[in-house]
């Protein structure tokens, strides 16, 4: 058996007891990790939910609801035995039941789950009696506990394992995580208490869409703290003395991802023509530092294969591409061979950091080589509607944001959720299924580069960069670490003076 150790806000100083102020540029449209798929809606899950493991500070997994493990010598099942003084927020004990629950509702088709790749290769959960549990999985597992950070949800609240996305469980959500959520207030903030006996007594979500109003806010002492600080912010903020900045950094890369649906961008010469002139350095300058990318990895990660150079800026080498694509240029745009011109409509979501400047920046550049660009900016919900359901983009600018285990699958396998782009390449379906199988950390390694290859090679999107972070915290704000992939998982650290 193995143990491991265990808005506009008044502007005056808040009293003591008063909670920690944190700003996202949009509320959660949702409280169920069932559904999570934005930052801001995995930070709050960090706060209410408990998974059965967690990152400690040197990023190796150490328990949560977990309390110890047992791998069988096959690698092929564990059994985990979990911590016997756990509560839901409504005080019904935590049970190996609830985690059962949750793995059966990820992988339950009706559920539909944007997380469910992240339980495919358990093939079994059973509930062995109230605290433990034994994991069958579909392949031997080099370590099943780093897969086993995923938000446990309580099963005494649903009559299903298949969960639907408008389920009242969203808008009275019940965790066991260090903070309980206590109430959505009418100016969309969202009111937490803590449970325990560490950490800020009271963490408040605000509502600011305005980025730079939040760093005012933050100024003026209306917020304790500052998830991302945009550039042009960094130097007033590290000037006073009452704030202090914290780098971090992201598992996150941006992109503009390519419809491989739409016939003009079925062809490969069409989709480099378009990385070619695209000028990613001049994307990046206005919004802030970082590093270019050329897969669909960060460059700090052991998958990156370093060997795969950023496209250069060679727009007259994707004019001739597309010549040789069919297209001709009039000396205004380029005409296929329909003679219709080279026009892509371009999605982008309205709430996301900056994206407005690199949008346009983006659209200046195709469109003075003749490629015509028609951005949207989006809601949240027309964007997810328009991209993951509907597919009705020919270009989309978001960004991937990962965990620990840097799982790509979904974004590229042809039979992937994510993969919105209808990208399909048997050797790339090959690879990711050795991936995810191989017991050989190292072969893992070289096959994960293999990926990043022919995927950059493929350009089903323009790798764009990954962003150089800095949150910013009132002085008030004692201790504290950010985790860099999910920001509070060690407020309980935190103290507030």
């Amino acid at each position: 058996m193995r143990r491991l150790a265990p808005l506009l806000l008044v502007l005056a100083l808040p009293a003591a007891g008063d909670p920690l102020r944190y700003a996202e540029d949009r509320a959660p449209g949702i409280v169920n990790p069932l559904f999570a798929t934005t930052m801001a809606e995995a930070r709050l899950n960090e706060l209410v939910f408990a998974s059965l493991f967690t990152d400690d500070r040197e990023l190796r997994s150490a328990p949560a609801i977990a309390e110890s493990f047992t791998v069988a010598p096959d690698r092929r099942s564990m059994r985990v035995a979990l911590r016997r003084d756990l509560k839901w927020h409504d005080d019904v004990p935590l049970t190996a039941r609830d985690v059962v629950f949750t793995i059966e509702a990820m992988q339950a088709e009706g559920t539909a789950s944007p997380e469910a790749s992240r339980v495919q290769w358990v093939r079994r959960a059973i509930a062995l009696h109230d605290h433990s549990l034994q994991l069958d999985f579909e392949a031997p597992e080099i370590a099943p506990e780093d897969k086993l950070h995923f938000k446990i949800l309580p099963a005494h609240l649903f009559t299903s394992t298949t969960v639907e996305r408008g389920n009242a469980f969203r808008t009275s959500p019940v965790g066991s995580g260090p903070y309980r959520l206590e109430k959505f207030n009418e100016d969309n903030s969202i009111s937490m208490r803590r449970v325990g006996a560490l950490g800020p007594q009271q963490v408040l979500m605000r509502e600011v869409a305005d980025k730079n109003y939040q760093a005012k806010l933050l100024l003026y002492e209306s917020l304790e703290a500052l998830v991302r600080v945009l550039p042009r912010d960094l130097a007033v903020l590290e000037s006073d003395r009452s704030i202090d900045l914290y780098p971090y950094q992201t598992n996150s890369w941006w992109y503009v991802g390519m419809n491989g649906a739409n016939p003009q961008l079925t062809d490969v010469r069409v989709r480099r023509a378009i990385t070619l002139m695209t000028d990613v350095d001049a994307l990046l300058k206005p919004i802030g530092t970082g590093d270019r990318v050329s897969g669909p990895f960060v460059p700090s990660s052991p998958f990156y294969d370093h060997a795969v150079k950023p496209a250069a800026y060679d727009p007259d080498a994707g004019a001739r591409l597309l010549t040789e694509a069919g297209y001709t240029f009039n000396g205004r745009e380029w005409l296929g061979t329909d003679g219709q011109s080279l026009t892509l409509k371009l999605a982008a979501p309205a709430s996301m950091d900056t994206a407005q400047d690199v949008v346009v920046n983006l659209q200046s550049q195709l469109g003075g080589r003749g490629v015509k660009v028609e951005p949207e900016f989006l809601p949240v919900a027309e964007w997810k509607k328009r991209v993951w359901r509907d597919r009705s983009f020919d270009l989309v600018l978001s960004q991937w944001s990962f965990d620990r285990n840097e799982d790509v699958y979904d974004q590229f396998h042809s039979t992937g959720r994510r993969n919105f782009t209808s990208y399909a390449n048997p050797e790339v379906d090959a690879l990711l299924d050795k991936a995810r199988t191989t017991t050989d950390p190292q072969e893992k390694k070289a096959t994960l580069r293999q990926v990043h290859a022919k995927i950059a090679e493929d350009a089903p999107m323009v790798f764009l960069f990954t962003l150089d972070s800095y949150a910013a915290m009132s002085a008030r704000v004692k201790d504290v670490v950010v985790h860099p992939f999910y920001f509070f998982t060690w407020v309980e650290g935190w103290r507030l003076e």
